[in-house]
């Protein structure tokens, strides 16, 4: 009887009931868009980080993120490193902003990314044409397909410069997309220092690989004491460190929470206006089941069930709108992410939104006077 009460007064007026979802929907819109924005952000930064095979990362002082290391490191850290107990490998990784000039004039900016493939440290991943054998080659060098325009190039055999040399694309990745709008270009190590100039024996980090049972911390406070001019990070540091310097000392995603917040403020405001209106409309009528002998908390669930019902409708509709902005945004150079763990939150946010929505109408359904409806 609860729900049948519930459904009659919701679909009562259903102006009313489309103002509510639309509010309600709204917001589960502009909530999903901010964090899958959010999400897809943390993904870019932190990929080439998730990518590489390493335990530890020697890093210069002050490296704030992937992209921001210099090329500080020699030969000397790299052998201190492999000197120290529980190191199994230690593999240089060449990363710095580079000028991508265009073979039809203009120029534009990329992240040089210099590995050895064959020690594993950074491979290009997600290779839809090329293979690692053909980065291997002279002047050869991997970038994302989605960045071909903004190059300048059409695909693979396309050459440019970069910095002080000349490279030819050989291969091209799919959806390795860079937050801070720079492409990526991956080559081999020893490519990489001649594009940018560098000495022979020059690297930007150095990743370390844990020998099987040696203890991470231990191996990263003995390897900290050695290199007294470089740090060592965990993966899992240097990843917060990068998620904090682009998101959060940037301020972008201060903004972004920021945006979900304010939708779920909307949609919580429009849903209790209509909830309390509706509520107020059919005073009487609750006034009617009090005197029949209702309880106040027969009502409250009456009015719990409209929002509830007011909550599954206006999320599957939300969530029907989100996915499709979402597979729309996949080719884009910032796309969305939407995990089961959000599409549960959002769930979990549009029924407590629309339960704290129902607390204005509960009050005023408790101040009812039983008596009010001998007096019409």
């Amino acid at each position: 009887m609860i729900l049948t009460l519930a459904l009659r007064n919701l679909f009562h007026d259903r102006i009313r009931l489309a103002v509510t979802l639309v509010g309600i929907l709204f917001s589960i819109v502009l909530v999903a868009v901010q964090l899958g924005l959010y999400l897809g952000s943390s993904r870019m930064i932190t990929a080439n980080i998730d990518q590489a095979d390493a335990d530890l990362w020697v890093t210069t002082y002050g490296a704030k993120s992937f992209e921001d290391g210099g090329l500080l490191l020699t030969d000397r850290e790299r052998h201190q490193a492999l000197a120290t107990p529980g190191v199994e490998t230690v593999v240089p990784l060449v990363v710095s902003f580079a000028e991508w000039r265009k073979p039809e004039g203009g120029s534009t900016r990329v992240v040089v990314i210099g590995s050895d493939f064959e020690e594993k440290g950074l491979v290009p991943w997600s290779l839809s044409q090329g293979t690692l054998e053909d980065i291997k080659a002279p002047d050869a060098v991997a970038v994302d397909q989605s960045y071909l325009g903004e190059l300048g190039i059409n695909g693979i055999g396309d050459t440019a410069q970069v910095a002080a040399g000349r490279i030819k694309v050989r291969a091209l990745t799919e959806g390795v997309r860079s937050f801070t709008q720079s492409p990526y270009a991956y080559t081999t190590l020893n490519r990489s220092r001649q594009l940018l100039g560098a000495e022979s024996d020059r690297t930007t980090f150095l990743l370390i690989k844990l020998a099987p049972g040696a203890d991470a911390k231990t191996v990263q406070a003995d390897l900290g004491k050695r290199l007294e001019t470089a740090e060592v990070l965990t993966t899992e540091e240097f990843r917060n460190r990068s998620l904090k310097q682009w998101l959060f000392k940037t301020g972008a995603g201060l903004a972004l929470i920021g945006g979900a917040l304010l939708g779920s403020l909307v949609g919580t405001v429009i849903v209790a206006q209509t909830l309390y209106s509706s509520t107020k409309d059919h005073i009487h009528e609750f006034a009617t089941l009090r005197a029949l002998g209702s309880s106040k908390g027969y009502i409250h669930k009456v009015i719990l069930a409209q929002a509830g019902f007011s909550a599954v409708i206006g999320y599957g509709l939300g969530m029907i709108i989100s996915l499709l902005i979402l597979y729309a945004s996949q080719d884009s150079a910032l796309p969305l992410v939407m995990t089961p763990g959000l599409a549960f939150w959002l769930f979990a946010l549009t029924v407590g939104m629309c339960a704290i929505s129902a607390l204005s109408a509960i009050v005023k359904v408790t101040k009812i006077d039983p008596a009010t409806v001998f007096s019409r």
